[in-house]
């Protein structure tokens, strides 16, 4: 996967491209595990949304984690509604690549999701991910509940003390809420998983989060 416009800079709101009206259509059903992607999902579950670069490779690691309900990979902290995926590519839609994960969190704790989030990537490389470079690469977590946001500024504080130690730079990991998710096209979902030898650049810095 490779960025059409490698800019290492968000665009203004007022040139961003304009809203699509239909949102992209896709198949509502997990191709590893079976279970539906798009919600309503049970009641008891809860859902967050994490950007860590390519997210071919990002929503393989969610869907391995035990008891994980279901991923799906989307776009989110934009300004353009239902974009699609040349439009982020673009650099004006101003959305980063992201996966939803859906979780019951009574069997898997908010922390272990990000644990997984930040051993994956490297946080400090701002608007790219190894080779792959544009705003749509850019690291991110986007609570979709109040009580994550407070775990993750606090996991962020933990984990850049631990890479200042091993000789990296600033956390660059953008942490927010209330980001909407717009579902990326059929082809992207579960897309290594379909496509075994398929590209993934995905790679951590090897320094453990606790």
């Amino acid at each position: 996967m490779y960025s059409f416009f490698k800019s290492a800079r968000m665009p203004d709101p007022d040139r961003a491209l304009p809203d699509r009206e239909q949102p992209i259509e896709v198949v509502n059903r997990h191709f590893v595990n079976g279970n539906p992607i798009k919600g309503p999902f049970p009641s008891h579950m809860e859902t967050a949304q994490f950007g860590l670069g390519c997210f071919w490779g990002a929503e393989r690691k969610f869907w391995s984690m035990k008891d994980v309900y279901t991923t799906a990979v989307g776009y989110a902290g934009g300004y353009t509604r239902n974009p699609t995926y040349q439009d982020v590519c673009s650099g004006y839609s101003g959305h980063t690549e992201v996966v939803l994960v859906v979780y019951d969190p009574a069997h898997v704790e908010f922390e272990r999701l990000l644990q997984m989030f930040w051993e994956s990537h490297d946080p400090t490389q701002g608007m790219r991910q190894g080779n792959d470079v544009g705003t749509q690469y850019r690291s991110a977590i986007y609570a979709d509940y109040e009580d994550q946001l407070p775990l993750a500024i606090e996991s962020r504080d933990r984990y850049a003390g631990k890479l200042s130690q091993a000789g990296f730079g600033d956390i660059t990991t953008e942490i927010s809420s209330d980001k909407e998710f717009f579902y990326a096209e059929d082809y992207h979902q579960q897309y290594l998983a379909k496509n075994p030898g398929g590209y993934c650049g995905l790679g951590g810095t090897g320094v453990k989060c606790a």
